[in-house]
């Protein structure tokens, strides 16, 4: 996979947590929710808020991507396979759970390479300061907001129905 980072959304081809390649294009006309996820965080139980957004949006064009990540504290340590299972049997996601990948520093997957060059965070700071920091990308590829971890799933729950009307 190329570390260059593309200029539209939809040429991001992240790997799934089989290692098969997630051709963005098929999020084409859609809004979507991406997070970086990890079981053993105190945000874990945005699972389930999470979930709860992809069960009322979904049929009206939300896709949730989540991105597991073991570079805050460690709390990503599991296989692929270990974190679909964590969250299928503790969450009840549905929601596509992708390769564990990193989103900060020289080896930062292009999809968090794309995100972060479009919209900073708090005091124009690009990097991913925790677990469960969330994009919101609308129907044309252009990232909308970008929110904190301590912003929960209900909290922008407002915002992802505006871009869903």
């Amino acid at each position: 996979m190329s570390s260059e980072v593309p200029e539209s959304f939809y040429d991001l081809q992240p790997l799934d947590n089989k290692s098969q390649p997630f051709d963005f294009h098929q999020l084409e006309g859609k809004t979507v929710l991406i997070v970086n996820v990890a079981s053993k965080c105190g945000f874990t139980p945005q699972y389930k808020g999470l979930e709860e957004l992809y069960k009322k949006y979904h049929d009206k064009g939300l896709e949730i991507l989540g991105f597991p990540c073991n570079q805050f504290g460690r709390q990503e340590p599991g296989t692929d396979e270990e974190i679909a299972s964590f969250c299928t049997l503790n969450y009840g996601v549905t929601f596509p759970v992708l390769k564990k990948i990193d989103v900060n520093g020289d080896h930062a997957d292009p999809v968090y390479k794309f995100l972060k060059s479009k919209k900073a965070g708090v005091l124009g700071f690009r990097g991913i300061k925790w677990n469960f920091e969330k994009f919101v990308i609308d129907k044309e590829g252009t990232v909308f907001q970008r929110y904190s971890s301590m912003s929960t799933p209900d909290a922008i729950d407002a915002d992802i129905g505006k871009l869903l009307a």
